[in-house]
Formats: structure tokens, C-alpha cells, sequence
């Protein structure tokens, strides 16, 4: 089934008014993200993602809206030929969600592009720099045996790559996204390759092994071509016809495979990753029809063929959760049914508390998933929903575009891998705090259900019991605050997007403020929640770069104590205002109000939507909200500087 990847088959076909569609682009009023991302959301091979690259291409020149398609530019560094790669990625951006602009240097200039302060890519300041190099970039001389020898290449390898990556930190401060490297499929000594010091298998090993390790530390992005190319098979990554030829570093008929990576990984960076996996019940959790089969009749034990591949996707979602994605169900069933199995049949992998929200009942599927939506406080486009039904998936993927419905093949054996090919939750970073995420939505749910019961908005708060927690930038939480940083897109005033490093400097600039903001209830940690960061300018003012929260939290007054927080450090450091901007983004419309709601007056703005706000700290009192307030690890606040 390598036909599952080649062909990424979690994808549906290509329709067949394909072309049609794509001529009428001209005709459209409007924005043209939906149609662009609708068109991109199939299986297109190389010629059909060139040609909507070209429509992409053209609705710029005629500058032609894309939204709600986001913006990235990504520079791209190759040791190989990327003529047939860079429409490929530009069609497929809009599939994840990104508008792909990509810088295009000369041929086999990667050092020179990337250390030169003024060259081509350090000029355009990319978000993201794509080091998309293959084994053959470097001199990897075999050292036959010789541990010490190839440990001294290994590290000349991963010494080239930082001083690639300091060239761009320098010149262009972009994120740096670095590939593994795919070995050859030919060996010296066979299955001995592996084991012995200084074979090319080996070093590369030890390359990817030193390259993964730098890269959780530094900030970066990995991009895991090795893991991709040892996928598909190692014989057909590579092509040596079309290296001797072209110098393409791997076959084209796996450019789209690789571009959808690259691209999902782009949009993991702007934290378009899905956030909740919605399950339909029976034949996909289950063989079988509970409502027929009863709990006896359904097919989830081991020993049985159909059994095992059912339970391999509750394996899959209970993997999933333990990572931070969250759980729901939509099925048509009666709720008493369906909740039979999680209840009671011995079988069962996934039970009851693994579910955040249970919507069974004869309601159509969209309508489910758009209840689970608002239970979660969160967008259709963080939705991705298993079904083995074709009906029930095209009429969600009519009804709610936004939301990822992975094509699913006949054998049930297949769900999972299936699954999992699609890319789905791709993540870039990992913090402490994912592995509590799901229980967070699980909680937030059981909270809107408190407020369903109790009357009144301030009544409801109030029996929440809420502790807001307070502390400026540290260490412990510096890859959860980076995380809320570069995935944060709804409620975040200006969606300036920071890497490790900036946070750090942030962090330890004693002219900065910073807060991270934790919240905790009667039903347990949402944990961080919220990150703040003010710089002083002229005019004894702070200005607020960023202020981000999680959306799990909207609706009970956190942003009026974020506020009276900062003003009492204000006070204490002898600030005299505060100024804030509102930059309007594809998906912040929620927060543009935000700065008016809480007192600040407009003092600026513009045809972009852009707004400047101020408000005078003395004298401003913030609505204030039910909840214990935990202020920690500051220094005397009267040493703050102004």
C-alpha cells in the first residue's frame, strides 16, 4: 500500500471540472482563498498543482484577494535542481491554508545566499528559510571503521548547518527550517552498512541524529526527509537517471508528496495544525452497527482481523490525546447506544473520559461538528473528521470546508495509516503543557455545560472558582510561551511571531515587560493562557507588542486582570500610558475591539484596518472579575525601568 503516500490517498480525486474551475477564477468576485483551497484540498499531480500555481500566480499580479488564506514567504536553499518543486509548493500552501510566496535563488548558492548580508534571500527577509539540501551537498569522506574519523565529519556536517543558520539569524532573523537527509539505497557491506563507523549509511545517520538534537534546542524546524524517503521506499525516493540528468535530488513523481509536507509544515509554523480529531462510531471506531450488531454483534477484540484494524484507530486517537490532540464524537445514534460500548464492552481501547464532547444523536454530521466546535471554543478549521461513510464525508466537506475530512480506503486495516499519512496535527515544537491540552478542551467543555446551568454571566464566573496566576518570561516556560506566540491567530492583537532565541532575549531585557498568564478553576489547570510582552517607548509609555490569549478562556473577563495587571507594574515603574496597535489579520477579527472594551482611546488609523490606542495609567480602573490573583517571580516593581 506504498499507493497510500505516492499517491496520498487521504486526499479525494481530482474532480472532473478541475480545469473548468480553474478558468472561471477570473470571473469570481471576491476574495478567492475558498475556491484557491477548495481546488488545492485534492490529489493533484505535478502538471495540475503547476497550473493553480500559475492561477495563484496570476490572482497576484492582479492583486486579487486570497484571503482567508495567510501569507508566508519562504525562501528556499537547494544543493539541487527546485524548477518543478517551486509551483508544487505554491498549490499546495493553499491547501493547508497559506497564500506561498517563495524566494528562488540561483542554482547551488546556499552559503553564499545565506551568509551574504545583501544577497537575494536576506534582502527579501523570508519568514522561513528552507534548507532543502540532500546528502551530496557535503564531502562525506568514508572513514572505513575509524569512530574518531567519523565523528569529525559528522560534526564538520553539522558545524556547515550553524554557521548556514547564523548567516540567516544575522541577515534576515527568518525561521530555519532544516531537512534530514535520505541515505542512498545502495550499501558497501550490506545490513553492516548501519553498524560500522565511516560508511556513508552511518554518517548520514549520525548527521540526522546531531541535526535533530541541535534543532529541538535551537528554535528551529525540522523537516524529516529521511523519515519521508525511508516511507516511500529508499529505491524510489531516489533516481539516479534524473540526478545524472537534472540534478533533481529525488524522483519527480514524488514532488507533490514532498510539497505537501513541506507545506503542512509551513502551516504548523502559523499553528494551522488540527487541534481536535472527530470520530464517527460505527465501522470506524467499531466494525459493525451498534444499533443492529448490539454490544455483543460489534467487531473490537483482539484475534478478529476486522477487530484489530478498528481498534488500531483507537490506538491512533488515544496516541493522538496522549500528545494533546483532543477527542469528540459525531454519530448518528441514539446517545444511550452509543455510549454502550465505551461503557461496558471489555474490548474497548477508548472509554468515556477520553472523549471531550459526545454529540450522538440523528442530527447530520455538520451540524455535530459544528455543535463540538462551540463547546471547544474553537474553529472549524482546528476540526478533523473520521468517517468511513463517503456520503457523510462529502456532505461535510460541502457543508464545512474548513473542516479536514481524510479520505478513507475500503479495508479497515488502512484507517489508521491512513490517518496518520495525512499530516494532520503536524507539529514543530513540543512543550510540557501538550500532553495536558486535551484534558484542558475536556475541562473547558464540562465548563460551558456549568454555564448552560447557572444563571447569569457574573453568577457563572463566580462559581468557577478561578485562581489567575502571574509571572514574567522564565525558562520553564519559555516552549509553551513560543508555542502560543507562532500559533495563537484569533485572539492575538497583532500576531507577531517570535522564535526561541527572540523570547530568551525578551526574557533577560531588563528594559522589557513580560507576562505569562496561567488560569485555574474548579475543574482543573487550563494552564497558560496568555503571554504579554511591553517595550518602552518615548513618552515614558510602554507599548504592548504582543498580547495573545487561548480562545478556551473566552468569555470570563481574563483580558480586564491582564490589564490591571500591567497597569499596577506601570504604576510601580512610572509609566504614564500605555499605547497598543491592532493589526488586522485574515483570523484576529475577534480581538478588534479589543483595546475599546477595556478603555483605551483610538488615536490612529488607517485604510488596512491597522488602529494605535492609548490609555493613560492614572486614573484607569479596568472592570475587574471574579477570580484569586497570584503575582510571582517579579523583582521590586519600583525597579522596573520606564
Amino acid at each position: 500500500m506504498n499507493e497510500i503516500y505516492s499517491q496520498m490517498q487521504w486526499l479525494p480525486r481530482v474532480p472532473p471540472e478541475f480545469s473548468t474551475r480553474l478558468k472561471a477564477l477570473g470571473d469570481l468576485r471576491g476574495p478567492l482563498g475558498p475556491e484557491l483551497q477548495g481546488l488545492a484540498m485534492c490529489a493533484l499531480d505535478l502538471n495540475q498543482l503547476t497550473k493553480l500555481a500559475k492561477a495563484i500566480s496570476k490572482a497576484r499580479l492582479d492583486s486579487r484577494p486570497l484571503a482567508p488564506l495567510t501569507s508566508f514567504r519562504l525562501a528556499v536553499l537547494s544543493n539541487s535542481t527546485i524548477d518543478l518543486i517551486v509551483p508544487a509548493l505554491v498549490a499546495s500552501a493553499a491547501r493547508h491554508g497559506v497564500a506561498l510566496e517563495v524566494i528562488q535563488p540561483h542554482y547551488d548558492q546556499v552559503a553564499q545566499e545565506a551568509m551574504t548580508p545583501d544577497s537575494t534571500v536576506n534582502r527579501a527577509q523570508p519568514d522561513a528559510v528552507l534548507f532543502a539540501l540532500d546528502y551530496r551537498a557535503f564531502p562525506l569522506k568514508l572513514s572505513l571503521g575509524d569512530a574518531d574519523a567519523s565523528s569529525a565529519t559528522v560534526q564538520g556536517v553539522l558545524g556547515y548547518l550553524q554557521a548556514l543558520r547564523s548567516g540567516i539569524k544575522a541577515n534576515s532573523n527568518a525561521v530555519c527550517i532544516f531537512q534530514t537527509f535520505a541515505p542512498p539505497a545502495e550499501t558497501l557491506f550490506g545490513s553492516l552498512d548501519r553498524a560500522l563507523p565511516g560508511t556513508l549509511r552511518s554518517l548520514i545517520d549520525g548527521i540526522n541524529r546531531e541535526l535533530a538534537a541541535f534543532v529541538r534546542t535551537s528554535g528551529d524546524v525540522l523537516l524529516d526527509v529521511a523519515g519521508l524517503a525511508e516511507t516511500v521506499g529508499l529505491a524510489d525516493w531516489h533516481n539516479p537517471e534524473l540526478w545524472n540528468m537534472a540534478k533533481f535530488s529525488f524522483s519527480d513523481e514524488l514532488i507533490p508528496l514532498y510539497a505537501d509536507h513541506v507545506c503542512r509544515t509551513v502551516a504548523a509554523i502559523r499553528g494551522k495544525s488540527g487541534k481536535v480529531l472527530v470520530l464517527d462510531l460505527d465501522n470506524t471506531v467499531w466494525g459493525g452497527v451498534i444499533g443492529d450488531d448490539g454490544l455483543d454483534g460489534i467487531k473490537v477484540a483482539q484475534g478478529d482481523a476486522r477487530g484489530e484494524a478498528h481498534l488500531a484507530v483507537q490506538r491512533l486517537a488515544l496516541e493522538l490525546r496522549q500528545r494533546g490532540i483532543v477527542l469528540a464524537v459525531a454519530s448518528k445514534n441514539s446517545d444511550e447506544v452509543a455510549r454502550a460500548p465505551f461503557e461496558k464492552h471489555p474490548e474497548m481501547l477508548l472509554k468515556l473520559d477520553h472523549i471531550a464532547v459526545f454529540q450522538a444523536n440523528w442530527n447530520d454530521k455538520a451540524t455535530n461538528i459544528q455543535a463540538i466546535a462551540e463547546e471547544l471554543s474553537l474553529g472549524l478549521d482546528a476540526m478533523v473528521f473520521l468517517d468511513d461513510n463517503p456520503a457523510e464525508r462529502g456532505l461535510v466537506r460541502k457543508l464545512l470546508p474548513q473542516v479536514s475530512v481524510p479520505e478513507l480506503p475500503e479495508d479497515p486495516a488502512y484507517y489508521a495509516r491512513t490517518l496518520a499519512a495525512g499530516g494532520y496535527f503536524e507539529a514543530v515544537a513540543f512543550a510540557s503543557e501538550d500532553l495536558q491540552r486535551a484534558g484542558f478542551y475536556q475541562d473547558n467543555a464540562r465548563r460551558v455545560s456549568l454555564q448552560k446551568q447557572v444563571g447569569g454571566v457574573d453568577a457563572y464566573l463566580a462559581s468557577l472558582n478561578m485562581t489567575i496566576i502571574f509571572q514574567p518570561f522564565d525558562a520553564t516556560g519559555r516552549a509553551r510561551i513560543v508555542q502560543l506566540i507562532n500559533k495563537s491567530n484569533q485572539y492575538n492583537l497583532t500576531t507577531r511571531r517570535y522564535t526561541d532565541p527572540e523570547v530568551a532575549a525578551a526574557e533577560n531585557a531588563p528594559e522589557v515587560f513580560t507576562l505569562q498568564v496561567r488560569l485555574a478553576d474548579i475543574f482543573g489547570d487550563n494552564g497558560m493562557i496568555s503571554v504579554v510582552i511591553c517595550r518602552p517607548v518615548e513618552d515614558g509609555a510602554w507599548d504592548i507588542d504582543t498580547w495573545l490569549m487561548s480562545c478556551r478562556v473566552l468569555g470570563r473577563k481574563v483580558e480586564n486582570m491582564v490589564l490591571r495587571e500591567i497597569l499596577a507594574h506601570a504604576r510601580a515603574a512610572g509609566v504614564r500610558k500605555l499605547t497598543g496597535v491592532y493589526l488586522p489579520s485574515d483570523r484576529n477579527k475577534l480581538v478588534v475591539d479589543h483595546y475599546a472594551k477595556l478603555g483605551f482611546t483610538k488615536v490612529h488609523a488607517d485604510d488596512s484596518g491597522l488602529t494605535r490606542w492609548e490609555l493613560l495609567v492614572e486614573g484607569a480602573d479596568p472592570e475587574s472579575a471574579p477570580m484569586e490573583v497570584v503575582s510571582q517571580g517579579f523583582s521590586a516593581m519600583e525597579n522596573l525601568p520606564a
